[in-house]
């Protein structure tokens, strides 16, 4: 089924804004690390451990947001998801202990993995196919601005605020959401075939097929590589290059346009290929520029430049990864759509989160790290999605 443009053009724009809540509880708080862990009085490295406990927070959202939109419905979920993220943050943005911001960035990861999760489902309950493929790209092109703008925002308001207030911000954000939704989001699941499948049942259905699973792998190592920048970024560039406050975001920002531009791309390219072919493109240069940026440091003392050129280039194939990986396993199974998008997603915040922590533990003051991380992961996605993909006959449609 589908719905008139216009239609799906508000509708975008409304889940754009649902989907960027990870991006911005992600990102605005990088910039104020040093400052938690002062005010806290605890390490930085504990402080990264609040960004690993959110991707593991927000992969069990979803993992519980997935069955419980295919059985009562998307609106209800999204909803409850946004409440339970702002709740969070409040606690988040009132925390005395590193402990209790532990606890807090939990609860706001569930919360936002409830909401995010149907996203991908409402998408499918409309699309399928290359059109699947195809909106799911444009909401990402509008989602990544939230990626690129978090940073600057969490700068923002340490000029006249502290770190405490990116948390009200982000309640705030997700309450005025909250409001919008509720006045304007139409329930989509009535487009699908309802089922009475047992959650457990239908998580087994997604987790036992093998094509399912290779694009899992393939998503699930990208978002790895992703996040082990992520969790490393502000080390490497504002402890080891010395980039100040203010210069920081302008450099994560960069990756961010690379990946719009990669996105805008594979918008362009799937009117004339395959979201496969895409895929296998965008896992081959990303592991091409992760292992030329490990080896070259290994090799010289790269210039901060470099460094940032590169990752950007490997950060940007995300772009081609994710929608393509993400639809053509979706498209699979239509009348579970939000549970296939909640295995799949999930997967690749709890892989995220083991290759942010694998970057936390490994820290030694060094890129080297963050940048072993990162050129792994397009190698064990590329091993997996061809080891699970083998002899099997693919859609060409996909």
């Amino acid at each position: 089924m589908k719905i008139p443009a216009a239609s799906f053009h508000s509708l975008t724009w409304m889940l754009a804004g649902l989907v960027s809540i990870g991006p911005l509880a992600i990102d605005a708080y990088l910039p104020a690390m040093p400052q938690i862990a002062t005010s806290l009085d605890t390490s930085i490295h504990h402080v990264e451990l609040t960004l690993s406990v959110f991707l593991v927070g927000f992969a069990l959202g979803q993992l519980f947001g997935g069955p419980f939109s295919d059985q009562y419905g998307r609106r209800l979920t999204i909803l409850s998801g946004l409440g339970i993220f702002a709740l969070g943050s409040l606690l988040a943005a009132l925390t005395p202990s590193i402990e209790v911001l532990w606890l807090a960035r939990v609860l706001q990861a569930f919360g936002g993995g409830i909401g995010v999760v149907n996203t991908m489902a409402v998408v499918r309950d409309l699309y399928s196919g290359r059109d699947s493929a195809r909106a799911l790209s444009r909401i990402v092109s509008i989602m990544l601005a939230a990626p690129l703008l978090a940073p600057f925002i969490g700068s923002g308001i340490l000029l006249f605020s502290n770190w405490r207030g990116i948390f009200a911000a982000l309640m705030l954000y997700a309450l005025a959401l909250l409001l919008v939704l509720l006045r304007t989001l139409p329930e989509t699941r009535q487009a699908a075939v309802q089922v009475s499948m047992n959650p457990l049942r239908r998580y087994w259905s997604v987790i036992r097929h093998r094509p399912t699973l290779g694009f899992l792998s393939a998503t699930a190592f990208s978002h790895a590589g992703m996040f082990a920048f992520i969790t490393g970024s502000a080390l490497v560039y504002m402890e080891y290059y010395g980039v100040s406050v203010q210069l920081f975001p302008v450099l994560f920002g960069m990756n961010i346009l690379t990946l719009v531009v990669c996105n805008r791309l594979n918008v362009y390219f799937l009117n004339r290929t395959s979201p496969l072919r895409l895929l296998k493109i965008g896992q081959t240069i990303q592991l091409i520029f992760g292992a030329s940026l490990l080896l070259a440091f290994l090799l010289f003392e790269l210039p901060l430049w470099v460094v940032v050129v590169l990752i950007m280039l490997f950060m940007g194939q995300h772009g081609f990864i994710m929608a393509n990986g993400i639809s053509s396993a979706v498209d699979y199974f239509p009348q579970s759509a939000a549970t296939a998008s909640a295995v799949i997603t999930a997967t690749g915040f709890m892989v995220g989160a083991a290759s942010g922590t694998l970057v936390g533990l490994l820290g030694d003051g060094s890129p080297i790290p963050m940048l072993a991380v990162m050129a792994a992961c397009p190698m064990l996605g590329i091993l997996l999605r061809t080891l699970l993909h083998r002899d099997l006959q693919i859609s060409p449609e996909q």
